[in-house]
């Protein structure tokens, strides 16, 4: 990509406010866009990954899990199907670093499809404590609650609503709120082709009023002395410096709070602000041309004043003894762990609820925590989450497959063992990738027919 294919009216503007160093800027256009993926600390540590990583990755300076990767497609490996990493852009990997949420907080991702920061604020929180996930969109959602299930993250619900019907259940709830707001994209045109069609002034000027919007919902569900990390991944000061100066201003109990920047990364601009708010250098920015990554705003608060005390009730088990007695047999005969959390039946399927979980009435609920499986006649079959989430000592059996094994496990393959152990674990390097069942040296493959390799 060159300079050329950018809008004008971008290019214009940009020159405008970077003026000496607008040049550098326009030059990372001309250069290769940068690639990393993050580590999930849930299942392996980064210095074990690098023990059996079939790459040569570089480490992100300003996020201990994150890696710069170069030539190589890792997407395609079975260690991306076990979630023992994130494929995703090094400098969106700052932000969750930021809000650094801490185990057995109650936290909120109000606007986060695809999953790359609420996979990293989980991983933060050692699966403790309550991750709540909401994306607005359906489709978007989908891929939201996969990448949950794949990095076996057991302390999420997803759901699917808009920030006023959550602020509506929510408010004083929770601790710590990561906005990362729908914005015009323009950090990340160097990657997105899609994201320059898109983009004009105008577009800039209605993101701004969704952002107002999502950031005023969102100090609602705010409990006192709770944290909120705004961010986007744009340059736009109408987006970026003017919405927390706005947000300032509109909220005299929010305090804005600095961001230590290391690494290349810059302070936020107070001239771009429309009352020279010198508080704003707090912020941080991450310019292509200080950093190796696309472009990011960050901003970090917190809400002073006294908060409404959410008055909700918590979820409590309304499994029957028929139907427990049924997944206690399961529970014997393939697993060596107890599951954490508040077992709930939402028709036939069980899920463990975070613990502990609000009451999800009249909320679009995706995945309600944890799909441990689902009850069939006289038996109870595992679901693919409970796979993820289990480590090999957990499970009663497991297989232990080749790299070329795997491949073929991903493609739906029956695989032929010398056992008849039921319900085994299939792993690769020791994670899991799924289930299989082992019947007279026959494993019947229960890999789920929508991740299958074709």
């Amino acid at each position: 990509m060159t300079a050329c294919h950018l809008p004008k009216e971008f290019t214009m503007k940009m020159n405008a406010l970077l003026q000496d160093e607008a040049e550098r800027f326009f030059a990372t256009y001309k250069e290769e866009k940068i690639n990393g993926l993050r580590v999930n600390s849930l299942k392996i540590s980064p210095s074990s990954f690098l023990n059996i990583s079939p790459w040569k990755l570089e480490p992100i300076p300003f996020c201990p899990t994150g890696f710069y990767y170069y030539n190589a497609q890792p997407g395609k490996h079975p260690y991306h199907a076990a979630g023992l990493y994130y494929i995703q852009e090094p400098s969106a990997m700052f932000v969750a670093e930021v809000l650094a949420p801490s185990p057995g907080e109650r936290v909120l991702d109000l606007c986060a499809a695809p999953g790359g920061k609420t996979t990293q604020l989980a991983a933060l929180m050692n699966n403790e404590g309550f991750l709540l996930a909401n994306e607005i969109h359906p489709k978007r959602v989908k891929a939201l609650s996969e990448n949950i299930e794949r990095l076996g993250i057991t302390n999420a619900v997803v759901t699917n609503e808009t920030p006023e019907k959550l602020s509506e259940t929510f408010e004083g709830f929770f601790d710590k709120i990561l906005v990362d707001a729908p914005c015009s994209g323009e950090g990340m045109f160097r990657k997105d082709e899609e994201a320059i069609q898109f983009w004009s002034l105008d577009h800039v000027q209605k993101c701004t009023q969704t952002q107002r919007h999502i950031l005023s919902c969102a100090y609602k569900m705010l409990n006192e002395g709770g944290t909120l990390v705004y961010s986007t991944c744009t340059f736009s000061p109408e987006e970026n410096e003017q919405i927390i100066d706005w947000f300032l201003t509109t909220y005299a109990d929010i305090e804005l709070l600095p961001i230590q920047k290391e690494h290349g990364i810059q302070p936020g601009v107070a001239d771009w602000t429309t009352t020279n708010n010198e508080q704003i250098a707090h912020t941080a920015r991450l310019w292509p041309h200080h950093i190796k990554g696309e472009g990011h705003f960050v901003a970090k608060m917190r809400k002073r004043g006294e908060a409404k005390q959410w008055n909700g009730k918590l979820a409590t088990s309304n499994i029957s003894k028929a139907m427990w007695r049924d997944y206690e047999t399961f529970v014997n005969d393939t697993i060596r762990a107890t599951i954490k959390g508040t077992m709930y039946a939402f028709g036939t399927h069980l899920f463990a609820l975070p613990h502990p979980c609000p009451r999800l009435d009249g909320l679009k609920v995706i995945r309600p925590g944890l799909h441990i499986g689902e009850w069939k006649k006289n038996r109870f079959e595992p679901n693919h989450a409970l796979a993820m989430a289990l480590t090999k000592q957990q499970a009663q059996a497991h297989l232990s497959l080749t790299f070329e094994e795997s491949i073929r496990y991903m493609k739906g393959e029956t695989l032929q063992t010398n056992g008849d152990r039921g319900w085994i674990l299939m792993t690769i390097e020791g994670y899991p990738l799924g289930w299989g069942k082992e019947v007279k040296g026959v494993v019947k493959n229960f890999y789920p027919k929508g991740l299958r390799v074709k």
